[in-house]
């Protein structure tokens, strides 16, 4: 089995790509945007599973409920002590 990434590694890079996806200038391409959008997800994923948190986030197309799932995710990590 892999070794897992520290956990304080995966909540800086949840932080930096979060900041990246506040911050994109209009004009941004569609293809950095969704490059981004899935760079985070997958840094949700990772700290979910470092921290047992139950995730939906690979059952659901890009749209509202996936939105909704990472609000959910956020504020579920927030409750185990990580900051987003």
């Amino acid at each position: 089995m892999p070794e897992r990434r520290p956990i304080e590694r995966i909540a800086a890079d949840l932080r930096r790509v979060r900041r990246t996806l506040a911050n994109f200038e209009p004009g941004t391409s569609a293809v950095k945007k969704i490059a981004a959008r899935q760079a985070y997800d997958a840094l949700l994923v990772q700290a979910c599973d470092a921290l047992e948190v139950e995730h939906r986030l690979h059952l659901l197309p890009e749209g509202m409920d996936r939105s909704i799932e990472r609000l959910r995710l956020e504020e579920r990590l927030r409750e185990r002590g990580l900051s987003v």
